[in-house]
């Protein structure tokens, strides 16, 4: 963990963002079921994680290009990525947040007076906040940013390490978190704290891990609250019969010369057309959000201001439907995989999945993971996230995709190529949703996998120290074996896969990785001659081979 003492680095930052967006995935469910306000829909959770998990994916990809990417560079795309993923009403208030941190650190020297700029920035922030919404209503995540920034700049002003600042901040935050019901009666009726507010305590104590290193006291919710579902919330004004009855959503691209005027009318119309209204962005991008009954006006008021894109229109009463009443256009079944390589996209389309292209250095974002299983147009989808790091993300995009797309979906959490290709084997569509993917995933979890590296720099592993260009063995994700000859390193990996056992040896070759596929193939069959041997080419970076023993 490294620690944010003195100032920002770009490596605390893609830390934070880690630690954030892991954290609002874990309290996602329980965000939700805060959600009665403004209205009771159950995504607030859902809309603060993949807005922040844009970011995350963003910068992310910038710094895998980039390694020497700068400070203000990393900073830009991180919030340029919120603006461009922000969800919901709590989403676009949060990448208001982050773009006018974003913006004060920018034109400030940081490293003069460290505390006092980061401070500075997240009253800024706050400012940004407010303006940035219609009609701003206290006991929300404006309540909770406000006492935040507050307590920033008093810790600041007495002269305290930039670290104290953070942590003042999100104590501050929590303390605000608890006295939303108070300020607001539609949370005090239902017994719950604001969704908005805790998304943005996740947020801020995220910041104060990243820069003490310690994990803030959990939080609990205050005595007189509970969480309750969603459904049974109470209604509030946009669900009512005189409430607006469509949520929508847009991007809007406008002339950065005239989009001060042309904003300021676009507010000014949508707020003659319903209410939740926030309008963020900047230098020409802009993401715009309002409840209304007039879908067709809202979106032309856009057309008038500049060219909206990415259109998104949500009926809040398709939402709160029971299951059976809502008409589904979906039919089938289809499996929905992470491909490393296009060897290994070929052999999952052979078998009937849809790919995302993934991998090391290029894992998929939750939204082209959500992407792909709406897309593909079928009513039950099975996801193979083939990779450790990607689970989480396909979790979340499986249970967007079931609430909003009204699609069943089962992640099966294979953790490797190779247990992916095992079990899109044996799926079979004619059998019923469970019995498949139950079959799967027994199959997935019984192939024992491993593969075969090159080290690129110096480290101590589990299998002792090891230096740069020295062949890696990795056995179920950890590297268990060191030498010099990936030839004999590759047969140590499956000699020990087969000390329990096995009928079926798959070995995947990676890039220019042909030839010691088949040298390898070949010794496991002179050994083992009653275990079947299957080569495929894979195509995949960083790894010559992949191997799996079933």
């Amino acid at each position: 963990m490294e620690h944010v003492t003195h100032g920002i680095t770009l490596d605390g930052v893609a830390r934070f963002v880690d630690i954030a967006t892991d954290a609002l995935s874990s309290a996602r469910e329980e965000i939700d079921a805060l959600n009665v306000y403004p209205v009771p829909d159950g995504d607030t959770g859902t809309n603060m994680f993949l807005t922040v998990s844009a970011a995350r994916d963003a910068l992310r990809e910038a710094l895998a290009n980039d390694p020497g990417l700068s400070l203000g560079d990393g900073m830009a795309v991180l919030a340029r990525a919120a603006l461009l993923g922000a969800r919901g009403n709590s989403g676009v208030i949060l990448s208001q947040m982050l773009r006018a941190y974003v913006h004060h650190l920018a034109g400030a020297a940081i490293a003069d007076k460290p505390a006092e700029t980061i401070a500075a920035a997240m009253a800024e922030a706050t400012e940004a906040s407010y303006a940035a919404v219609g009609s701003p209503v206290e006991g929300t995540i404006l309540s909770v940013s406000r006492a935040a920034s507050d307590a920033a700049l008093e810790t600041a002003a007495r002269g305290a390490r930039t670290r104290d600042v953070f942590t003042a901040a999100a104590a501050a935050a929590r303390a605000a978190l608890a006295r939303t019901p108070e300020q607001l009666e539609v949370l005090a009726l239902a017994g719950v704290v604001d969704a908005g507010g805790r998304g943005l305590c996740v947020v801020l104590d995220a910041v104060e891990t990243t820069a003490t290193g310690r994990r803030p006291t959990p939080w609990t919710a205050p005595i007189g609250t509970h969480f309750i579902p969603v459904a049974a919330a109470p209604a509030g004004d946009d669900l009512s019969e005189d409430g607006p009855g469509y949520e929508v959503m847009y991007l809007l691209d406008v002339s950065p010369d005239e989009e001060d005027q042309h904003v300021a009318d676009l507010r000014a119309t949508l707020a003659t057309l319903g209410d939740s209204l926030v309008v963020v962005g900047g230098d020409g991008l802009w993401n715009v959000h309002v409840h209304v009954d007039d879908v067709g006006a809202a979106i032309e008021a856009g057309i008038t201001a500049g060219r909206p894109h990415r259109i998104r229109v949500t009926h809040f009463a398709d939402q709160h439907a029971a299951g059976p009443q809502r008409v589904s256009t979906r039919a089938g079944r289809k499996v929905v995989a992470v491909a490393a390589g296009p060897g290994l996209a070929a052999l999952f389309e052979s078998a009937g999945a849809v790919v995302v292209t993934g991998g090391p250095g290029q894992r998929p974002s939750t939204g082209q993971l959500l992407e792909a299983i709406t897309g593909c147009g079928a009513a039950e989808v099975v996801v193979l996230p083939n990779d450790g790091d990607t689970v989480r993300a396909a979790e979340i995009a499986a249970r967007t995709a079931e609430v909003e797309h009204d699609v069943s979906v089962e992640v099966i959490p294979t953790h490797a190529q190779v247990q992916g290709l095992a079990a899109v084997s044996v799926h079979e569509p004619g059998r019923a949703f469970d019995a498949d993917v139950r079959e799967m995933t027994a199959t997935a979890r019984h192939a024992r996998h491993g593969a075969v590296t090159v080290a690129a720099r110096r480290a101590i592993t589990m299998a002792g120290a090891c230096e740069p260009g020295d062949a890696l063995g990795v056995i179920a994700g950890d590297f268990a074996v060191v030498g010099s000859d990936l030839e004999e390193v590759a047969t140590d990996v499956l000699e020990r896969l087969l000390a329990g056992g096995g009928e079926l040896v798959t070995i995947v070759s990676g890039e220019d990785g042909e030839d010691l596929a088949q040298r390898v193939a070949a010794h496991v069959e002179r050994r083992h001659p009653h275990v079947d041997v299957a080569v495929h080419d894979g195509g995949q970076p960083r790894y010559p081979l992949l191997v799996s023993v079933e």
